[in-house]
């Protein structure tokens, strides 16, 4: 067994005996299923859902001359006809290329070739009659294929790392989208590879003059298709995992659910895995990044970006537009393929069937708030110091101070939206209101309580007990104290009091005519 060339499946072997071990293999069984024109597949997920994992499942089942029998047969995977034929079957061909780069970097040589090379080496001492040194990784495959009959399974793991990190001039850019090329666009591609599988973090790159992997089938967070089950953990992978080591399932989904895909609710592994082990939440994921992640995105010129930021950060949803993204982290030209991008990257999440994008979960939620914290002086920034002088209006009861900074939130940051009825103003309070989330859940709209339900109800973490519950009602054309009144006709705080001492009643309106806010608060005391 070689450094790229059948490496085993040491690596698999290991993982599959840790206390957290979810099964994916059945995710194998897709595979060998697919036709001769799907063989070519590339799987995008952000950092730390499980691309590693995945591909060293795959080395582990595919390598010929491993003996995987044993490894599997307790997993979930179908052991068909199909399966049990093919396991152990295939020159496997494994190679991380962000390590490879790395590496090649540090000695002063070409990354591709330094890979093409190193490959080739090991296929000569596995091949010595037909193989030469010299020989490019194409040619050395057509070869083999040529005089042996016998096929190849190509997995490149962080695929997408030189295109997503150097710049577009790099030479070395260039020549990886070449040796891309050459590789799986060659004549004898479809004859020498049985399956390409390339993992990332980003989609297939797409420019202008670099088609060199169109014939790839994308899987994305955005179109994951029938591999959507094996991206992330889903909600019964994460329940049992709590059930089994007594962790709290509903904060668990608090944390870490709210990505969708095909329309099932999706945990990040890194997360739930550090929370059950920890008996702990907060940021996991998030710290394995930089807050410059985000940063150098969501502060780009775009018309429309500051606002749908914010709108995402205050627990709404915005229309997104998610063709024409680019893989290269560096050509942008609206807010759309930012946006999109931050979607692969998992920051944002997406729902196909209303192609809208949202915030997920309050582990996310906690990075951007501790981006605005930083005081970059940005726009984004400055809006956070708006929305903690409105809470602070809120909390002290100013109706006029609140009025008013509310009213300027909707001229200076949010102004697209246009009032027709209170659905249109309840945005516009849920983003004024953005620095409650230090105290609060992210506001519930239309709360059940009482004898109708509230427009939206802040309720205070649990580390914040004295707190008050906040209750907003919203009225369109309409006088505040009108709003007042319906929260207490309603009777919404005698269904409210297990949550707090104190509730405070908030009615904000908006008059067509002056184009004016109005608010008037009360506080009810159990």
């Amino acid at each position: 067994m070689g450094r790229f060339l059948n490496i085993g499946n040491d690596r698999y072997e290991a993982f599959s005996k840790t206390k957290y071990f979810i099964d994916k293999t059945r995710m194998l069984n897709v595979l060998l299923e697919k036709d001769a024109d799907e063989k070519f597949i590339c799987s995008s997920r952000p950092r730390r859902f499980g691309k590693s994992v995945t591909a060293n499942m795959m080395t582990a089942y595919f390598s010929r001359g491993a003996d995987s029998r044993s490894l599997f047969e307790p997993l979930k995977c179908t052991k068909d006809v199909l399966f049990l034929s093919s396991m152990n079957q295939y020159d496997t061909i494994f190679v991380d290329i962000q390590a490879q780069f790395v590496t090649a970097a540090a000695i002063g040589t070409d990354p591709s070739q330094y890979i093409s090379k190193s490959v080739v080496r090991e296929l000569k001492e596995a091949y010595p009659e037909w193989i030469q040194e010299e020989m490019a990784l194409n040619t050395a495959l057509g070869i083999i294929n040529h005089e042996t009959g016998n096929q190849f399974v190509i997995i490149f793991d962080e695929w997408d790392y030189p295109v997503r990190e150097l710049g577009l001039e790099s030479k070395e850019r260039s020549a990886y989208i070449d040796f891309l090329r050459v590789l799986f666009k060659s004549s004898d591609a479809m004859s020498y590879i049985r399956l390409a599988y390339l993992t990332g973090i980003l989609p297939m790159v797409r420019a202008k003059g670099q088609s060199a992997v169109n014939n790839f089938h994308e899987y994305t967070m955005i179109r994951p298709k029938d591999l959507g089950e094996f991206t992330g953990f889903t909600e019964e992978e994460v329940a049992w995992l709590c059930e089994r080591y007594h962790a709290d399932f509903q904060k668990m989904k608090e944390w870490y659910n709210g990505y969708n895909i095909n329309g099932r609710p999706v945990y990040n592994p890194l997360s739930v895995v550090r929370a059950v082990a920890e008996k702990d939440f907060g940021q996991f994921w998030t710290e394995t990044g930089t807050y410059e992640d985000i940063g150098e995105l969501i502060n780009r010129d775009f018309d429309g970006l500051r606002e749908a930021v914010i709108e995402m950060l205050s627990g709404n949803r915005i229309p997104v537009n998610v063709t024409g993204c680019k893989n290269d982290m560096h050509t942008f030209t609206d807010k759309n393929q930012v946006i999109t991008t931050l979607i692969h990257l998992g920051y944002f999440a997406y729902d196909k069937a209303e192609q809208e994008a949202y915030l997920p979960n309050k582990e996310i939620q906690e990075v951007f708030y501790k981006y605005l914290e930083n005081d970059t002086g940005d726009n984004l920034s400055l809006f956070m110091k708006l929305s903690e002088e409105i809470t602070a209006a809120v909390l002290t009861m100013d109706e006029d101070k609140t009025a008013a900074l509310v009213q300027q939130v909707h001229n200076d940051f949010i102004s697209s939206i246009e009032y027709n009825d209170e659905n249109s103003l309840s945005c516009t309070i849920t983003v004024a209101l953005l620095a409650l989330f230090k105290y609060y859940h992210k506001p519930v709209r239309e709360f059940p309580c009482g004898k109708g339900f509230a427009d939206i109800v802040y309720l205070p973490l649990a580390k914040y007990p004295n707190r008050p519950v906040i209750v907003v009602e919203l009225k369109w054309n309409k006088s505040a104290a009108a709003a007042v009144a319906q929260i207490k006709e309603r009777s919404y705080p005698a269904s409210l009091q297990e949550y707090s001492g104190e509730i405070l009643l908030v009615g904000i309106t908006y008059d067509k005519k002056t184009k004016e806010h109005q608010c008037r608060m009360e506080s009810f005391l159990k």
